[in-house]
C-alpha cells in the first residue's frame, strides 16, 4: 500500500492556563479551567453562527504527543491492563488528533472562550463542529 500524505493546517490555537501535559486533567469535565480558542483571521466567517451556551466539538492536533505508541495502560494507570490505543482516549497515537466536546462561554471577534477543554496552552486547533443529536437508523 502506497503512503499518501495529507496536509492539515491549523485554524487557530489554544490559550490555556494548562501548560504541563502531566498536570492536565485526562478529560475536560475532570477539572479543566476555562480556556480561549484563538482563531486565525482568515476563518472569521466560519464563526458567524456560533453563540455562548452552544456545545461544539473541537478537533486539535496534540502536537506534543508521541506518534509511535500503539498500546497503553488506560489513563496512564499501570494497574490497568494494556489496551490497543484505538480503544482509548490516549493522546499518544499515530495521528494525535484531539476530540473535545466543549461549551462556548463567550465569543469576542476571533477569540472563543470555552469550558471543559483539557488541551494545553499552544495546542493547534484544526476544526470546530456542531454537536448533533443521534442520527436515527434508516
Amino acid at each position: 500500500m502506497a503512503v499518501i500524505r495529507y496536509e492539515v493546517r491549523p485554524i487557530g490555537w489554544v490559550e490555556s492556563p494548562l501548560v504541563d501535559r502531566e498536570a492536565a486533567p485526562k478529560q475536560g469535565d475532570e477539572g479543566a479551567p476555562e480556556a480561549w480558542l484563538v482563531f486565525d483571521e482568515r476563518v472569521r466567517p466560519g464563526l458567524a453562527d456560533l453563540a455562548a451556551g452552544t456545545e461544539v466539538i473541537v478537533l486539535t492536533w496534540l502536537d506534543r504527543a508521541r506518534r509511535d505508541v500503539l498500546a497503553v495502560h488506560p489513563r496512564g494507570n499501570l494497574d490497568n491492563p494494556v489496551q490497543g490505543v484505538f480503544s482509548t482516549r490516549s493522546p499518544d497515537r499515530p495521528n494525535p488528533i484531539g476530540l473535545h466536546t466543549v461549551q462556548i462561554v463567550a465569543i469576542e471577534g476571533t477569540r472563543m472562550r470555552v469550558r471543559d477543554l483539557e488541551a494545553i496552552d499552544g495546542t493547534p486547533v484544526l476544526d470546530v463542529k456542531p454537536v448533533l443529536g443521534r442520527i436515527a437508523e434508516r
